[in-house]
């Protein structure tokens, strides 16, 4: 039991002086993090030519920055309401319906942006045809944009959709999330970059 309990002797001055110092090296992430931010700028500074377009995204837009001013007008007259009702100025009911309304409201506001953030709005190809960047909404109504290798998109044939579907599915390989895109509603500007990304239409 003595031997289990043994302290350990502290470390002389000689061998503290011998230690070898450590020498500052960047971390991983964070190198990794500055190669991520200069890959984005020269994949953003690269020339695209439109392959796709959906007319209709300006009103999606729209229609996502309508509900959230939609919604932010309904929150904010809620406090007003509860005050004058515990003032006894208004009823009970009339405090449930405003609460009903900005319940519906939020809830509509998540349903439209949920949905308009996975409609593609346009695609766009470089020059080498090796890169695709899609440009679709977010979920405050702003324009994003996605660049990704062509190899990493899934094809029409692959992703079990016919190319007269009304609406068709992105995929890529590298994730589970999909988006959406139509080429009934929307517009092939190239359908030979298209065609080199999705495959043959025909």
């Amino acid at each position: 039991m003595s031997q289990a309990w043994r302290r350990i002797p502290s470390p002389t001055h000689t061998e503290l002086s011998t230690r070898p110092t450590l020498s500052y090296r960047p971390s991983v992430s964070l190198l990794s993090n500055h190669q991520t931010v200069a890959r984005c700028a020269d994949l953003a500074s690269r020339e695209y030519s439109l392959i796709y377009a959906l007319p209709s995204i300006t009103l999606l837009r729209a229609l996502s920055k309508l509900k959230i001013i939609q919604t932010g007008i309904t929150v904010v007259i809620l406090p007003p309401i509860y005050y004058f009702y515990f003032q006894g100025m208004v009823s009970l009911e009339l405090v449930d319906y405003s609460s009903a309304i900005a319940l519906f409201a939020v809830a509509m506001l998540y349903t439209v942006s949920y949905f308009a953030g996975r409609v593609v709005g346009r695609m766009y190809l470089d020059s080498s045809g090796t890169t695709l960047k899609v440009s679709h909404l977010t979920f405050w109504g702003a324009r994003k944009d996605l660049y990704m290798p062509v190899t990493d998109v899934v094809p029409l044939a692959d992703a079990g959709d016919k190319p007269d579907e009304a609406i068709l599915s992105f995929k890529r390989y590298s994730t589970v999330q999909k988006m959406y895109f139509s080429t009934r509603f929307g517009r092939v500007v190239d359908q030979n970059g298209f065609e080199k990304v999705f495959g043959i239409l025909s």
